[in-house]
């Protein structure tokens, strides 16, 4: 029986979606307006392996993830300078741009990490008019008003229920905490759901209310309805998005649509950096980019596994390292396993005791922590044992039970492909090393060497990467 924890209830209850075996999930994606870090691995990999462990459980899972590629302000904020439009001036590039690129390559870090594809993908300004829509029904509900600003806002004191998620009462909830008072607000706390936009500002549609552009929190209330329906089973998230982004949906849903918002919220913990928060400001801020240079994705999923999607996460070079020797001891006992296996298994006590154990920690709120252990359990038990029987129900075990759900590979080609992009590396960066001193030459030999043997390197703004 499938337990999760509740955000809602503080407490785990017992898995029994709205509609049979059919599972509503929405999780709060990306906004696209630089490189994804360490923050973002944790976040996706925990929601990856839920979604993983849903469909293995037999659930018919239709999973939805938006995009914001507008709206988000700096600082979380409910006025100054959208987050996207700001690095498209450092980078002297239109702000669609921006978020195009940078979409780009959230996708192509998280496929490395091997994080499936949302069922559906979400933009924001693909869905400008449903917005509009729900932001007028608010207004008209009574449950935001329109200043003379032409900025729309919800009202907190008309949803009795405002801070229900949060845990949070009006008098816990300081003036100016993750958002910037607008002098236009009835309330410091009411939050934007339309915001006027100035002749400089690029992104903006024309609405009742002139030409604005959405609030951060309103485009997850329409995209999750739009998808999923106005109730629906598990929405997912990071930790610091309880407050405000989740609290903020769950008001402006319940109230435009009249029902309950979620069933299941769902939040993972954050990553630290040698015992730190991360944070650009501390110097210790890890974009995924940077990090894959020094380990291979599948260490970094791996890693991010060993602790609960709910306990924070604490990165550093020695961890991920101790991590890469416990992968390569499976990847050993594996490959022993492999070559000692008999063609058909039947059933073993032993076997099967331990796969139960570990469908049972995952049972527990998804306890991947626990599951890995009964992994590195059954790798001991492939280390001692010649028994061709039992040797075939560990390679069955790894194959149809702790790749679908980990979305791991203990396969020794793993390992292999993961010395190859090492490899890979080093010639790319003694090529750049030969570019930077202008030994332009040995720079195309490098090159055309490669691609007598089949491998192309693909130079761009971002750096070098090879295909096969």
């Amino acid at each position: 029986m499938l337990k999760v924890y509740n955000t809602i209830s503080r407490e785990k209850e017992e898995f029994i979606p709205l509609h049979g075996k059919n599972v509503g999930m929405y999780v709060c994606g990306p906004t696209v307006y630089g490189y994804p870090h360490l923050g973002h691995a944790k976040s996706y990999i925990s929601f990856d392996t839920i979604y993983r462990y849903l469909k293995y459980s037999g659930y018919n899972v239709k999973y939805v993830q938006n995009i914001t590629d507008v709206g988000h302000l700096v600082g979380d904020a409910d006025e100054g300078e959208s987050k996207i439009e700001k690095q498209a001036k450092i980078e002297q590039i239109d702000p669609y741009q921006i978020a195009y690129k940078y979409e780009k390559v959230y996708f192509d870090c998280m496929d490395k990490l091997n994080v499936l594809r949302p069922d559906v993908s979400c933009r924001a300004t693909g869905h400008i008019i449903e917005i509009i829509d729900m932001v007028k029904t608010l207004v008209d509900k009574g449950y935001a008003y329109v200043t003379k600003e032409n900025n729309v806002y919800f009202e907190i004191d008309k949803f009795k229920d405002y801070g229900k998620l949060s845990r949070r009462n009006m008098d816990e909830t300081v003036s100016g905490e993750r958002i910037e008072v607008a002098s236009d607000k009835k309330r410091p706390e009411d939050f934007a759901l339309w915001k006027a936009a100035d002749k400089t500002h690029l992104m903006k549609w024309p609405s009742p209310w002139g030409e604005g552009y959405p609030g951060w929190h309103i485009e997850c209330s329409v995209m999750s309805k739009k998808y999923l329906g106005d109730t629906f089973d598990i929405h997912g998230g990071g930790m610091d998005n309880i407050f405000p982004h989740h609290e903020c949906e769950t008001a402006q849903s319940e109230c435009a649509n009249g029902v309950q918002f979620v069933k299941y919220f769902i939040h993972n913990n954050l990553v630290t950096v040698n015992g730190q928060k991360m944070g650009k400001s501390l110097g210790n801020f890890i974009t995924l980019p940077d990090l894959f240079e020094k380990f291979d994705p599948v260490i970094v999923r791996f890693f991010t596994l060993l602790s609960h999607y709910r306990r924070p996460t604490d990165f550093d070079d020695e961890k991920l390292k101790e991590a890469e020797k416990s992968y390569q001891g499976v990847v050993k006992s594996l490959a022993k396993a492999i070559k000692g296996a008999s063609d058909k298994y039947t059933k073993d006590d032993e076997i099967e005791d331990i796969k139960n154990k570990f469908i049972e920690a995952m049972d527990d709120d998804f306890n991947t922590s626990l599951a890995i252990s009964y992994i590195y359990e059954i790798s001991k038990l492939a280390n001692k044992t010649d028994d061709a029987n039992k040797l075939r129900g560990i390679v069955d075990f790894f194959e149809t039970v702790v790749e679908p759900i980990l979305g791991l590979s203990f396969k020794e080609e793993t390992a292999a492909d993961s010395k190859e992009d090492e490899l890979m590396k080093l010639i790319i960066e003694l090529r750049k090393q030969a570019r930077e001193e202008k030994r332009y030459d040995l720079s195309d030999e490098i090159r055309d060497k490669l691609s007598e043997i089949g491998i192309t390197l693909k130079d761009s703004r971002e750096g070098t990467t090879y295909e096969k």
